[in-house]
């Protein structure tokens, strides 16, 4: 069983001296809220309230990197990107992340490792990234269908491949890029 990273966090809670929900979505809400910082300064500040997200990078038994191309509208591109998904509620990472690995991938994993947790955008969202590590893929036969929103096409590389493909600037989402070089250090 995986879990996710449970290292402590110096947490400094800015009082919330008034707050107003603008937006409550099925992934997010948008929120602002004046708050009194650790400084002192009182302040409006938007915040994205996030349930978190799963990543995965995957590595087949012939060592390569099963990655996803997929469209994100925000961007008007397909993005060179690791599985990932969203945590549902009261689902833990690490069930979300084997889901989302079979559906969006259609693989498997049978040894995993946590590779660690870190912010994605924390200047203005609260979503906490659980990145793992997943070996002894099986490829399935007949994978679980992808959510009716994905637009996806499975992609294998090597290690050289996805490295040449960031320093060429192809787009390739920061947390995949994050989570790989993190990864090559447990390898």
């Amino acid at each position: 069983m995986i879990a996710p990273d449970s290292s402590p966090r110096s947490l400094e809670i800015a009082p919330v001296l008034q707050q107003k929900l603008f937006y409550r979505g099925r992934k997010f809400n948008f929120d602002v809220s004046r708050r009194q910082l650790p400084n002192g300064v009182v302040g409006d500040w938007e915040l994205i309230q996030h349930p978190g997200g799963a990543l995965v990078v995957p590595i087949t038994n012939e060592g390569q990197l099963v990655l996803v191309r997929q469209y994100r509208f925000a961007l008007a591109a397909r993005l060179l990107e690791f599985p990932a998904g969203t945590v549902e509620v009261g689902e833990n990472p690490a069930e979300t992340i084997r889901r989302e690995l079979e559906e969006e991938a259609g693989y498997r994993g049978h040894a995993w490792q946590t590779i660690g947790q870190f912010p994605l955008a924390p200047g203005y969202s609260d979503e906490i990234i659980y990145a793992y590590l997943a070996t002894d893929l099986e490829k399935l036969p007949n994978p679980p269908a992808q959510d009716e929103d994905e637009d996806i096409e499975v992609v294998l590389m090597t290690f050289d491949q996805f490295e040449t493909a960031i320093a060429k600037g192809e787009m390739v989402d920061a947390k995949s890029i994050a989570s790989y070089f993190w990864m090559r250090h447990l390898l």
